[in-house]
């Protein structure tokens, strides 16, 4: 007899059990049907205040020796001048010794080797061109690549301006849709938040940069505007 006992309450305790969970999970069933899901778009504009410029000296010479050794004495003069100007976040960005080959009867012979050697800093807009000219006077031959961007600071603040008007988006959008409908908004289910990364650089060609560097007047440098851009989801039950 007392062996039976367990089977014959264990169908009482899952009775219970159904009978206090089937309310709950018809409210929350009910409450994931009732749901408007809407998608808000945010947008904060930050002017390009820093330019963040690649620059480099390119030497050709008989032996590689000498192109290395000539291209290091005006690596390091340019990297000094740039010191001096307190340029932000100066490296090295490359070393490159390659032997310059020509072809004659199908046969290829070493006619001798280039050296480059590149750095790259940031520097505030305004001083770019100023600081281009210099560095041309103290070597560099070539200038790879002028891009702009915002300061951190710039781009943090824009990243939450852009998520605060994405939420407003969606709220708004939300607002309309269940107002129209003659319905009300509950509650919030979920979040979702997609972008507000920082913006990528504005490049801009320096193709004739290096040709304005070596005449008299200023290299004109002039930065522009970046885009911050957020999205934000929000399921809200009604």
């Amino acid at each position: 007899m007392s062996n039976s006992q367990p089977w014959k309450v264990l169908p009482l305790v899952l009775l219970i059990c159904a009978t206090f969970a089937s309310p709950v999970l018809a409210q929350e069933k009910e409450k994931l049907l009732r749901t408007l899901s809407v998608s808000g778009h945010g947008v904060q504009t930050i002017p390009t205040t820093l330019s963040q410029v690649d620059l480099g000296v390119e030497v050709q010479g008989k032996t590689a020796q000498a192109v290395q050794q000539e291209s290091a004495r005006r690596s390091s003069a340019v990297v000094d001048l740039l010191r001096s100007r307190n340029v932000d976040k100066l490296h090295t960005t490359g070393i490159n010794v390659e032997p310059a080959y020509s072809y004659q009867n199908n046969e290829q012979r070493i006619i001798g080797y280039t050296a480059n050697n590149s750095v790259s800093f940031r520097v505030p807009t305004e001083k770019a061109g100023a600081i281009l000219d210099a560095a041309v006077k103290a070597g560099a031959t070539r200038i790879n690549d002028v891009s702009f961007v915002a300061s951190d600071e710039a781009i943090a603040s824009a990243q939450k301006q852009a998520l605060q008007k994405a939420t407003q988006d969606a709220q708004q959008q939300a607002d309309a849709v269940l107002s129209t409908l003659g319905l009300k908004p509950k509650e919030v289910l979920s979040i979702q938040i997609d972008g507000a990364n920082a913006p990528p650089p504005r490049v801009i060609p320096v193709a004739a940069m290096l040709r304005s560097a070596s005449a008299e007047a200023q290299t004109p440098v002039v930065g522009g505007e970046q885009q911050v851009e957020a999205t934000v989801t929000l399921q809200i039950s009604y």
